[in-house]
């Protein structure tokens, strides 16, 4: 699997070694993706029946404690993330991806939509082996769809997670730049709308 791939990095069975700072409730896992802005992707991930948290930051990056203009600028190699806390048991991770796949456009680099810049990267940040694995998997299926576009999508392990500033943590669902709350509820299926 990652022998065969540049885009699959390796490592070894270790769930919390790359954030072992964080607390995690028994019973749940975390994943990391990201895809594009991390409002609209983790507003997508709240409506998931079985996620239990979500929170946006910054990972993958080689700067310590990175703030979001920090990020924007670009010199950081920190991608705009929402880091998944699950229950298994009722969402398996393989939906967690299914839900990736079709919340971005997987083949633009460093892009989604209007949005430019190494931060807006498409990647999926594992935790485990068997994470790693279910993502070659899926990108491999979701190739086929493609046909003539490459995904971009970086498949790696997990780096530290940075919380982004308390604005930004279910930002789309507290209404925004706005005031047009969005509903987070499970199952919801009404468009999301991005906005500042």
């Amino acid at each position: 699997m990652a022998e065969n791939n540049p885009r699959i990095g390796t490592t070894t069975n270790r769930a919390l070694e790359a954030d072992p700072d964080s607390p995690i409730e028994p019973g749940l896992e975390l994943a990391q993706f990201g895809a594009g802005c991390f409002w609209g992707v983790e507003l997508t991930f709240q409506r998931v029946e079985g996620v239990v948290k979500t929170e946006v930051g910054y990972s993958q990056g080689h700067v310590p404690d990175p703030n979001y203009k920090l990020v924007c600028t670009g010199t950081t190699n920190h991608s705009e993330v929402v880091r998944v806390h699950f229950d298994p048991s009722l969402c398996p991770y393989t939906n967690l991806l299914s839900v990736f796949w079709v919340r971005h456009d997987p083949t633009t680099l460093n892009r989604q939509g209007g949005d430019v810049g190494t931060q807006y990267r498409s990647g999926i940040y594992y935790y485990n082996e068997e994470q790693a694995r279910l993502a070659q998997e899926s990108m491999e299926a979701k190739q086929k769809e493609f046909k003539d576009n490459k995904i971009v999508t970086e498949i790696l392990p997990a780096k530290t997670f940075y919380r982004a500033e308390e604005y930004h943590q279910q930002y789309l669902e507290k209404g925004g730049g706005r005031g047009c709350k969005q509903s987070a509820s499970k199952g919801c299926n009404d468009p999301i709308r991005c906005y500042g």
